[in-house]
């Protein structure tokens, strides 16, 4: 059991994401301080799904832990794969329009890597897979998504946590590794590093 850091030992999250935060709040946690990494997320040659997320977890840590020194780091990234293709976060119409196409009517992947830096440096990197099916979108199911705008900056061009919810025919594994954040995993690196997760109130 490792030992227990000092009591002001930080929460450093690692992510400009506002669903990571909600995610963390729901169990309870708040960090002290939001710093995202801003790093190159361009995937390199042929790196597949899996390999980028674990890569770009674990160098979002790093970059932030240079800057937090003595707190708990955590770090995460997601990615919607269809085989070996990472698809992008959706910033265009047409972008999100090609994505929606590509899981109509078939099972694709959302990966979520994690980091977790310790006050006394260490470093742990955990991978999640979830499987989602959707159903086969119709063209005015697609017209009327498209229009809500909620696929914007989303990875895979939707968010399960909203509209998209009604498309998703199956989901094997965890829910919330889709909305941002695998909170079982999260939960137990932190945890497990010996931050007081369920501290009583």
């Amino acid at each position: 059991m490792p030992a227990r850091p000092p009591a002001q030992a930080k929460l450093i999250l690692a992510s400009a994401s506002p669903r990571r935060r909600d995610l963390l709040a729901q169990i309870g946690l708040t960090p002290d301080a939001i710093d995202p990494a801003e790093l190159d997320e361009t995937p390199q040659p042929r790196e597949l799904p899996l390999d980028y997320v674990r890569r770009l977890a674990e160098a979002k840590a790093l970059a932030v832990a240079a800057r937090h020194a003595g707190g708990f780091v955590l770090a995460a990234d997601t990615v919607v794969a269809v085989g070996r293709r990472i698809l992008p976060k959706a910033e265009t119409e047409a972008e999100a329009r090609a994505c929606l196409a590509l899981l109509s009517g078939h099972r694709h992947k959302v990966i979520g890597g994690l980091c977790l830096i310790a006050p006394d440096g260490r470093r742990v990197v955990r991978v999640v897979t979830t499987a989602v099916t959707f159903k086969r979108l119709s063209d005015e199911e697609l017209r009327c998504y498209i229009a809500s705008g909620e696929w914007q900056g989303k990875a895979g061009g939707y968010a399960v946590q909203g509209l998209a919810a009604i498309f998703v025919a199956q989901l094997v594994g965890s829910y919330t590794n889709v909305v941002g954040l695998d909170l079982h995993m999260a939960y137990k690196l932190l945890a497990g590093h010996g931050y007081p997760c369920l501290a009583p109130g």
